[in-house]
């Protein structure tokens, strides 16, 4: 258990790692490429190493050291003897299923208890519509999953929903490989949009450029071999939100200084909100700054794209005037674990007057004045141990259980949270 020491004022300048969805998209695209790539800059935590040594257990020859060599294999999967051992990494579960579909021999997907419970059915029944033998070992439609790979097939599958955007990165990222060129449709409402173009973007880098409806209901997918490369992996713009939240809740001032602007990820779009809330930013070159106000003020907004930092905005709302909504973002729900229940919980523990809906949270704010200290149950989640510790920053007391859950996704975060208070 961590106690977060509160800090008058925050004033610094913090890199952060670089971004997880942008190195496990890249190390896909680099494992099916013809040739060599270089990764520069890429994320090295526990979700990032399930990734790699899931191809690597496929036949990738991966080399890890500042920068990451990876030899890649032309879209030949090779077997795995042993089970494929993905942990609670939620994206690589769903990437390395249809990657683990290209090759032709039997592979087990597999995961911790809490990704027993996390679903996986839509990119089933879409792999299947590509002629994919897959099934769910206990029938749940979540893993274990037992993959009897000959290939895909090609054609056209549906998606029958996008509420996991991973799901429509997972399938498009193999579609070059498959036996004919490749049509995806999808039904329903497609959330969290900036990661699939996010998606399109790696495949393009690397070589294969997909043509897609504007509202990303339909997508045709060229035959093709990803080319390797030399890929600079944007800082994590995800693991970057913590920092510029202190700033906000302090009314101090932090400078990130390895975002691009623009970039590639959603979850950036955070520092408008802040922005909304009364904070002052500055975005020069690959730098992003953020002062915070005496005064924040709550929000109404709709954050269904960029899910990661509900937690963020959430904490930062706590210490607002008036009343924030955060809405659509039922999918929270079906992460490391229920992120909007779980927040709402301990919110509620620090003082925070807030509501929990179906696909919403209302925080009532009063400018943090009323707020308390209190023991933070993280849930295993990297999410939730983070955000949390921005709260710590303003309110006496706050103390985080299982803060090494952070390994995940920023595995030196304490060392560089710290640096916030001058250390």
């Amino acid at each position: 258990m961590i106690e977060i020491q509160p800090v008058a004022k925050v004033n610094a300048v913090i890199e952060v790692p670089g971004s997880k969805s942008l190195t496990q998209r890249a190390l896909i695209a680099a494992a099916l490429a013809k040739g060599e790539s270089r990764l520069i800059g890429p994320l090295e935590s526990e979700d990032t190493a399930y990734s790699a040594q899931a191809l690597m257990q496929m036949g990738v020859v991966i080399e890890k050291n500042r920068d990451w060599r990876i030899c890649g294999n032309g879209g030949l999967i090779k077997p795995s003897g042993e089970p494929i051992f993905l942990g609670n990494n939620g994206t690589a579960t769903r990437f390395l299923t249809s990657v683990a579909a290209l090759g032709n021999s039997q592979y087990t997907i597999d995961g911790d208890a809490r990704m027993h419970q996390r679903p996986i059915g839509p990119l089933l029944t879409a792999l299947r519509g590509w002629g994919v033998d897959i099934k769910s070992q206990r029938g749940t439609d979540c893993p274990p999953l037992q993959i009897n790979g000959r290939g895909l097939a090609g054609g056209t599958t549906i998606l029958p929903e996008g509420k996991s955007s991973q799901y429509l990165s997972s399938l498009l990222l193999v579609a070059p490989y498959a036996k004919r060129p490749a049509t995806l449709r999808v039904e329903g409402q497609i959330f969290s949009k900036p990661y699939v173009e996010m998606t399109l973007a790696v495949m393009a880098d690397f070589g294969i450029l997909v043509e897609c409806a504007r509202d990303f209901s339909s997508f045709s997918v060229p035959q093709g071999c990803y080319q390797g490369r030399e890929y600079r992996i944007e800082g994590d713009a995800s693991n970057a939100s913590y920092f510029w939240a202190a700033a906000a809740v302090t009314g101090g001032r932090v400078t990130v200084t390895n975002i691009p602007v623009p970039s590639l990820q959603g979850d950036a779009m955070l520092v408008p909100l802040l922005g909304r809330m009364g904070c002052h930013v500055e975005k020069t070159g690959e730098c992003i700054t953020l002062q915070g106000v005496e005064r924040l003020e709550g929000i109404h907004v709709d954050m269904g794209d960029m899910p990661d930092v509900v937690p963020t905005l959430a904490v930062v709302a706590a210490f607002a005037h008036g009343t924030t909504v955060i809405e659509n973002i039922a999918h929270l729900r079906i992460k490391e674990c229920d992120r909007l229940s779980a927040v709402v919980t301990e919110l509620s523990k620090l003082g925070v007057k807030v509501e929990e809906r179906e696909s919403a949270m209302i925080i009532h704010g009063d400018g943090g004045v009323h707020l308390k200290g209190a023991e933070i149950y993280t849930y295993a989640d990297h999410r939730m141990a983070m955000c949390f510790a921005v709260a710590g920053l303003r309110i006496p007391g706050v103390k985080i259980s299982g803060e090494e859950c952070v390994g995940k996704s920023f595995p030196d975060f304490w060392q560089r949270f710290a640096l916030l208070a001058g250390k």
